[in-house]
């Protein structure tokens, strides 16, 4: 009997975000089909970002992982707005990555932003060779500062062998810092037991719970507080939307989406806050796109295969997003792509709220081609090919 691929995943950390929420999926489908063993090696055991402190043990995900066995270790850093660079790691730390590494037959980067420890590893000559896969997430590397440059020297020296790139966009962006690299896409999937429609409409517990009325439209935007995601933009649009929807009401979600963040405040001063909700990280998002009509998407750079519009789109929510990354592609049928005018993506929100039944039949048929099993699959082919090129190369 074969024993179980052994499969490490390095991480900056357990924080939200659409990326994260995706690798967990894959490790515990992974590590559930009996054929794969995966632990996580986290570099911080806490995140600072977008105004938030969000601990390691308090994100679902870390809770999730823990609880269908797979293991997770903490290097104890404090993860924020720029990666551990390979000079910031201490001697602890790198013994304890080292032996982590050497315990597995495969390592996933989690995205670039891990790489600087591979390679203050590899400087201290303490990095065992095992092939590394690259699990990469946006389409502006230029956006991933020192990072980008990590990748580049990784693929260089032959620690990096292989990339997934949940979009087309993603694997064309970063094509030219992968040399050598084997390079794959595999599309993103999400869980469709827990993100579906609503059976009936009304009584909607989270309309119920935020003074929402049933007729009301509802418009989610599921995003952290980051320029990337550009919420000026989004309340910009919600300002011009008031004028055709009065009743209109908007639930905002993810880190620094609170009045507690000031930067949220001056924004929300600009239109009417009592039809806005803000409720920062939410654990119950399948319930808030069920209670939507609109999942819309305001990005201006950086998104590849954006997870809110799948998951909104399998809930039945209608997607509405800029043209990012392949974001026009993932909705094309049923969803809306717009500019950048907020009047545009005002009117399209409204098109969708208004023509709500004219949507609802092409988000059901194409809810079976938003499912995850298929992502999991292309994910355990691409692992199990890199065991097998090591041992040729052996």
């Amino acid at each position: 009997m074969t024993a179980p691929l052994r499969v490490l995943t390095l991480t900056e950390g357990f924080f939200a975000g659409g990326a994260r929420i995706l690798h967990s999926d894959v490790v515990a489908g992974l590590h559930a089909s009996g054929s794969q063993r995966h632990s996580v090696l986290a570099i911080a055991s806490r995140a600072r970002r977008e105004a938030t402190v969000q601990p390691m043990a308090a994100d679902p995900r870390y809770r999730s992982l823990r609880a269908s066995g797979v293991s997770i270790t903490s290097l104890g850093k404090t993860a924020g707005g720029v990666p551990h660079a390979p000079h910031t790691f201490s001697s602890r730390q790198l013994r304890t990555a080292s032996r982590a590494i050497a315990a597995a037959d495969v390592v996933l980067s989690l995205k670039e932003q891990p790489l600087g420890l591979l390679l203050a590893l590899d400087e201290a000559m303490m990095l065992p060779d095992r092939p590394v896969v690259a699990c990469l997430h946006r389409s502006d590397p230029e956006h991933s500062g020192e990072a980008l440059t990590w990748l580049r020297t990784s693929a260089e020296r032959g620690i990096v062998t292989a990339s997934v790139s949940c979009a087309h966009a993603t694997d064309a962006a970063y094509g030219p810092a992968l040399a050598g690299a084997a390079r794959h896409t595999v599309d993103n999937g999400i869980d469709l037991t827990r993100f579906r429609p609503a059976l009936t409409r009304g009584a909607d517990p989270i309309r119920r719970e935020l003074g929402i009325p049933d007729a009301a439209s509802v418009v989610v935007y599921a995003a952290r507080f980051d320029d990337m995601k550009d919420p000026e933009l989004f309340f910009r649009a919600v300002a011009a939307h008031v004028e055709m929807a009065p009743d209109a009401h908007y639930v905002v979600c993810g880190a620094g989406m609170t009045r507690d963040n000031a930067a949220l405040r001056a924004l929300l001063a600009r239109v009417d806050g009592a039809r806005v909700h803000a409720l920062g990280i939410r654990d119950d998002m399948p319930a808030i796109y069920r209670a939507a009509d609109v999942v819309a998407l305001t990005s201006a750079y950086g998104e590849a295969a954006p997870l809110c519009l799948l998951e909104g789109a399998a809930s039945g929510a209608v997607p509405v997003t800029t043209d990012v990354g392949d974001a026009a592609r993932l909705v094309a049928g049923f969803g809306i792509v717009t500019g950048r005018d907020p009047r545009e993506i005002a009117a399209a929100w409204q098109r969708a709220c208004t023509d709500r039944a004219g949507f609802t039949a092409a988000l059901l048929a194409a809810r079976p081609g938003l499912g995850r099993d298929r992502m999991v699959r292309e994910y355990g082919a691409v692992i199990a090919a890199q065991r097998r090129a090591l041992r040729l190369a052996a």
